[in-house]
């Protein structure tokens, strides 16, 4: 991802809020009741929520932000995708996927408010919605919120127990619920598939995300890190880094996508479609 995607990518964020304004805010939030997450948050659970176009995908946030509101709990812990948004971010990446030492970069930990040191989270695009929703519902319930933590690790790996700080998010995690945020399958010629092999999302493409999601999904609750980590490089997804540190925070899960949907990409990647990213809604139950 260049700066310059990035740049885009807020611009598009903007556009979509602001074409959402406060009536489409809260019809997601309404539309959201559909799912009642709480219990599985308040059973050491996790829920994951996409982060594709608020437009197409914003009531799966915001199911996302009544199960951490409507589960009691005092603080939430949201662990979020840290897109490598810079050349050496993604080399990185790509070198420790392939079998190098993540501590050969200064990237290799976890980043967020709070926390001194690197501070590419402050750019990343993950959670702005999440938060526009969150801030949205606290004020309509007129409650006090919980504590909201958020972190960004980064370089896992397939090892989340070597990460720099993560002995210290478990120690939060332990009275914590846990949120995390995934666009788990990128698709088409934008992202690299070729014309022959790009499906539309109605035309088959929907189908092979689902199989392909439910097979990391598999993956992930197994503890399987290695072969997530590998995966995720298939999938073309961003939750490498995320996936494993929520499942190495909680244990083993069993995880079911819930909703999903899709937004296309085709415009912000200047690409021909099909060029779109699948945005489900997953939740992770203790297994």
């Amino acid at each position: 991802m260049s700066l310059r995607l990035l740049e885009r990518i807020h611009e598009l964020y903007r556009s979509e809020h602001e074409a959402m304004g406060e009536r489409g805010t809260l019809e997601r939030l309404e539309r959201a009741r559909e799912w009642d997450l709480a219990p599985t948050l308040a059973a050491r659970g996790v829920v994951v929520f996409p982060h594709a176009g608020v437009l197409d995908c914003g009531h799966q946030v915001a199911a996302a932000v009544h199960g951490c509101l409507d589960s009691g709990a005092d603080r939430v812990i949201v662990v979020s995708v840290l897109h490598a948004f810079t050349d050496e971010m993604q080399d990185a990446r790509t070198r420790v996927s392939a079998g190098a030492s993540p501590s050969s970069w200064p990237f290799w930990g976890i980043q967020g408010p709070g926390i001194d040191g690197r501070a590419e989270w402050r750019d990343d695009h993950s959670l702005i919605s999440f938060r526009h929703f969150w801030d949205a519902e606290v004020r309509r319930r007129g409650v006090a919120e919980p504590k909201v933590i958020e972190r960004y690790p980064f370089l896992a790996g397939g090892h989340p127990e070597r990460l720099p700080g993560i002995e210290e998010l478990a120690s939060l995690a332990a009275d914590s619920v846990i949120v995390s945020t995934a666009d788990p399958f990128h698709h088409g010629i934008g992202y690299g598939d070729p014309p022959e092999r790009a499906l539309a999302p109605d035309d088959g493409g929907l189908e092979l995300a689902r199989t392909t999601i439910e097979d990391g999904i598999d993956l992930l609750g197994r503890g399987d890190y290695l072969a997530y980590d590998a995966h995720c490089l298939e999938a073309k997804s961003d939750a490498r880094d995320a996936g494993v540190v929520f499942r190495f925070l909680r244990g083993p899960l069993s995880g079911a996508i819930l909703d999903m949907t899709y937004t296309d990409a085709s415009e912000l990647y200047d690409a021909p479609a099909p060029t779109w990213v699948a945005a489900p809604l997953v939740e992770w139950r203790p297994a």
